[in-house]
């Protein structure tokens, strides 16, 4: 089997891959119990050779993988590349680049929305993949044969899809559509865990203005809280219990024990001292520098502008073999139908040539949806023609 376990063999076959135009990698990783995801198996292949790298091999050097990661002559691809990128940014602030992913591109090539690895390798390779090693506990030692021919996997058939989904992107000329995309993924702000920035995940479940106030300082405590014991963010506090807080806005460490959710105890633990700062802090901001909540009430008008849109999203969609959610997302339907001129992906760029406009003349009545034989059309009302 090709398992790697020392830093020589590591060092040697990352030179051979250095020289190849792409290598597919992929990882094995744990996060259970963790807030860094623990990476415990590196794979990663060539035209000529795949290999798998014992990530907890001791004394094992990672470095050359790392070079190889950040060599831009080679092409790395990944499926569903976020959480791998994430593993190689916090081991070595490095972002693989040039980078390709294999989902993000199935998604451009009408494959729809966040298809999985063993679906391509069907549709594209004609192979059905063995997941029975799926869930099992990559930090164990020794590693089963199964399991490295498993790992291999993943990076082995990778070659085809990726060099299928290249042609088709070449051929329809949207290789630009993935390069938006790619953008995102290699930013380092992407994996950058700040925790003033934690109150993101909650900007959908605030109801006023303070409940947004208190979760921002809120978030930012666990979220610190969480990196610096490397645990997961529900080990300190769970979601709904955030919510259950910053709804109450208790200030005294009484008030906060007798939450119904609020764990038994805590508020006399030094965690209840720092929820409690946490609160004051959030009631101290100022109302006017909060980020705005959506006030959009359902069956508003903006609501059924919302609705219409995602009808024609999924026309457009359907129509040019390319996933909705490549397109638009719901917050950027809402924003449109709020405003002309917003500041989202689908207004810029090809989307902009593909949706944006439609969706502003759909928004002003100058574009209207009908049903022909089933499907649904648009009707461009200054030309009367129907287009399908």
């Amino acid at each position: 089997m090709s398992l790697i376990s020392s830093s020589e063999d590591l060092a040697s076959v990352c030179q051979r891959f250095a020289t190849s135009a792409f290598v597919t990698v992929d990882t094995e990783f744990l996060r259970e119990t963790t807030f860094w995801p623990k990476v415990c198996v590196i794979q990663v292949a060539s035209d000529d050779e795949a290999i798998a790298i014992d990530a907890l091999a001791e004394g094992l050097d990672l470095a050359p993988f790392f070079d190889l990661m950040a060599n831009p002559a080679v092409v790395k691809v990944f499926h569903a590349a976020r959480q791998d990128i994430e593993i190689v940014w916090n081991l070595a602030k490095i972002v693989p680049a040039p980078l390709f992913d294999t989902q993000v591109a199935a998604m451009v090539c009408g494959f729809g929305e966040q298809v999985a690895y063993g679906e391509l390798a069907q549709a594209i390779c004609k192979v059905t993949l063995d997941k029975s090693s799926r869930f099992t506990d990559w930090s164990r030692r020794p590693l089963s044969d199964a399991q490295i021919v498993y790992a291999l996997a993943d990076v082995t058939y990778l070659r085809d899809i990726y060099r299928h989904l290249q042609a088709k992107l070449e051929k329809s000329g949207r290789l630009a559509w993935l390069a938006d995309e790619m953008r995102t993924l290699t930013s380092p702000a992407t994996y950058e865990q700040e925790p003033e920035l934690a109150w993101e995940r909650f900007k959908h479940r605030a109801r006023k203005p303070r409940d947004l106030a208190i979760l921002m300082d809120l978030a930012a405590w666990r979220e610190r809280e969480a990196q610096s014991r490397d645990v997961p963010r529900s080990r300190i506090l769970k979601d709904d219990v955030m919510i259950e807080v910053a709804q109450a806005a208790p200030r005294t460490a009484e008030a906060l024990g007798n939450l119904r959710a609020f764990p038994r105890g805590m508020e006399k633990a030094k965690s209840g001292i720092d929820i409690l700062a946490a609160i004051e802090r959030g009631l101290a901001r100022d109302p006017k520098t909060l980020p705005r909540l959506s006030k959009e009430k359902r069956g508003s008008s903006g609501g059924a502008t919302v609705e219409l849109l995602k009808v024609l999203l999924r026309q457009v969609s359907e129509r040019h073999g390319v996933a909705a959610k490549m397109v638009a997302t719901v917050d950027d339907l809402e924003a449109i139908a709020a405003d002309d001129a917003a500041d989202v992906p689908a207004l810029h760029g090809w989307r902009r040539e593909l949706f944006g406009l439609k969706a502003l003349e759909l928004k002003h009545g100058r574009l209207a949806l009908t049903v022909e034989r089933g499907k649904v059309v648009t009707l461009e009302w200054q030309e009367t023609a129907v287009t399908s």
